[in-house]
C-alpha cells in the first residue's frame, strides 16, 4: 500500500476491488485542467488579436501610402501620354526599383560602334512597326499607371493588390510589350 493507502500496481492484489477515486479530487483535477486550459486559450488568442491588429494597421498605413502616391502621380500633367519602353533585361521580370531605362540609354552612348547594339535597336525597330496598330499593356493608360509605379520603385506587391482592386491583371506588369487581352 502506498501512502494514501491505495494498493501498489503490479503486487499481485486484485485490482477489481481497489477503491474509486475521491470524487472531490477527480473534480479538483477537472478544474485544474479547465482553468489551465482557459488560460492558455486565453494568452494564445490575445496575441493572436495583437498580432492581427498590427498587421491590420500596417495594410492600413500601406494603403493609404498608395493613395498618396497614386494621387502624386495623378497630379503630374502629361503622365497619361508616358509611354513605357523596356529592354531585353527587364523582360524577364519585375523589379523592385527604379527601371535601368537609363544606364541602358547611358550603354547606348557610350558604345554605340558595337554592332549588338544596332542589331538590336533593329529588331526593337522591326518589332515596334508590327505592334503599332496592337494596342500593348504598356500603350494602355490603365497599365502605365502602374508600370511607371514599377519604374518610380513603389513595392510591386502593393501594386499587385491595387491592380487586383481595379479588376486589372496584375501578371501583365511583367509582359509589359503583350496585347491588352480584349476583357480588360
Amino acid at each position: 500500500m502506498d501512502e494514501d493507502g491505495l494498493p501498489i500496481v503490479g503486487s499481485g492484489i486484485d485490482l477489481t476491488k481497489v477503491p474509486a477515486i475521491q470524487q472531490k479530487r477527480t473534480v479538483a483535477f477537472l478544474n485544474q485542467f479547465v482553468v489551465h486550459t482557459v488560460q492558455f486559450l486565453n494568452r494564445f488568442s490575445t496575441v493572436c488579436e495583437e498580432k492581427l491588429s498590427a498587421l491590420s494597421l500596417r495594410i492600413q498605413q500601406i494603403e493609404t501610402t498608395l493613395n498618396i502616391l497614386d494621387a502624386k502621380l495623378s497630379s503630374i500633367p502629361g503622365l497619361e501620354d508616358v509611354k513605357f519602353q523596356v529592354s531585353s533585361a527587364n523582360m524577364n521580370s519585375v523589379t523592385n526599383g527604379p527601371v535601368a531605362q537609363a544606364t541602358t540609354d547611358q550603354q547606348t552612348a557610350v558604345s554605340p560602334q558595337s554592332g549588338q547594339n544596332n542589331i538590336h535597336e533593329e529588331g526593337l525597330q522591326k518589332t515596334e512597326v508590327i505592334t503599332e496598330n496592337v494596342r500593348t499593356v504598356a500603350k494602355d493608360p490603365r497599365y502605365a499607371r502602374y508600370l511607371k509605379m514599377v519604374q518610380v520603385g513603389v513595392p510591386v506587391m502593393a501594386i499587385r493588390n491595387k491592380m487586383i482592386s481595379e479588376g486589372l491583371n496584375p501578371d501583365l506588369l511583367e509582359t509589359p510589350d503583350a496585347p491588352v487581352p480584349a476583357w480588360g
